[in-house]
């Protein structure tokens, strides 16, 4: 039973539960191969891979928080679990830009962005966000003085609260895109090969966990920030700090349900099964370019949003072009290509023997 007081020589404060993160690791183990195998079985490796990688994450950084339990005074397996736990909930962030970003990409006609600039936006805060957190991490345990373990302290807080405005971001992107399919009539009927609503009530479900957990995490590392050891008095010390089961019911179980709610209500089962596949405002589907910024590198990292193309007038809307085919007529012409192909191949084989 914990008493809240600071075990001497601990890194975590308290000594770390033994049993608690073997089960984590375990349940972390079965959802990442559901992942793996769901992937597969959807063919939504494109949009979902990242739920499997995340699963890897935790499952690496509860396997770490085992060892630490017996040695909680190490300081190498401290500062691993603690950044692996840490970058793992934003890579959860990132398979929900991923969705909504296919979820545009699929009905581009209601979307408030440009639906490939949204992913190329959202990637590039999540990437901020991670550097942040691993810097953050890392250097508020190793920094040689006072004043470097500040830094990464900072960087740790700015990392939370960065998180939070994104997923506001998101919220709003996905709200706005949700009111104007269900104003549209895409959410109440059969809209193409795909299943919006259900896509976009297992995005909101899994917002609604990670950003609980990551309000925990912010209140929690904002009152840790301010400690240095020795810690004296401990009363005035938050729960937050001297009590372990708060971690693993704002940061474990919540984490857990994400993944177990993603597995249960996988995006690749509501999905286009090809990337290329949108919908039109007559209800039709078309195919289009592939789901991707064919922009260059550097035009993309510094500038996600294409603003230089909406003032150059370049930005391209080639979802109103009504000359693109249909995916029937698609793989009509694919293989009346394939055919001329053969013929042509065939030809040329007589003409040289």
């Amino acid at each position: 039973m914990e008493d809240g007081k600071y075990v001497d020589g601990s890194l975590w404060y308290y000594a770390p539960n033994k049993a608690a993160p073997i089960v984590f690791t375990i349940l972390f183990t079965i959802s990442g191969v559901l992942h793996f195998y769901q992937s597969s079985h959807h063919k939504s490796w494109r949009i979902t891979w990242i739920y499997s990688y995340s699963s890897l994450l935790f499952i690496a950084g509860y396997a770490l928080r085992i060892v630490g339990a017996f040695h909680y005074d190490n300081i190498d397996i401290f500062i691993a679990s603690l950044v692996l736990l840490y970058a793992a909930p934003p890579l959860y962030e990132l398979g929900n830009y991923l969705v909504l970003s296919r979820c545009l990409y699929y009905i581009p006609h209601l979307s408030p962005l440009h639906p490939t600039r949204t992913l190329t936006f959202f990637l590039g805060l999540s990437v901020l966000v991670e550097v942040l957190t691993a810097n953050g991490a890392a250097q508020s345990i190793t920094g040689k003085t006072e004043a470097k373990q500040d830094i990464g302290k900072n960087l740790l807080k700015a990392a939370l609260v960065l998180q939070l405005g994104v997923m506001a971001i998101l919220l709003g992107v996905s709200g706005t895109f949700h009111r104007r399919a269900a104003k549209a009539g895409i959410l109440t009927k059969n809209s193409g090969n795909a299943d919006i609503k259900n896509v976009l009530i297992t995005l909101y479900c899994s917002c609604g966990l990670i950003t609980i957990r990551t309000i925990y995490r912010t209140v929690e590392y904002f009152f840790a920030a301010a400690l240095h050891p020795p810690y004296t008095n401990t009363e005035d010390i938050s729960p937050l700090i001297r009590y372990e089961w708060f971690f693993w019911v704002f940061e474990g179980m919540l984490m857990v349900a994400n993944s177990y709610m993603l597995n249960w209500r996988h995006p690749g089962k509501y999905l286009p099964k090809r990337n290329n596949i949108f919908l039109r405002p007559d209800g039709t589907e078309r195919v289009g370019e592939e789901f991707k910024d064919k922009r260059p590198f550097l035009l993309v990292m510094f500038d996600p949003l294409d603003i230089l193309g909406l003032v150059l007038r370049r930005d391209k809307k080639w979802w109103e072009d009504d000359s693109l085919p249909t995916p029937a007529e698609a793989e009509a012409r694919k293989a009346e290509e394939q055919r001329e192909g053969g013929v042509a191949a065939k030809e040329s084989s007589s003409t040289r023997s």
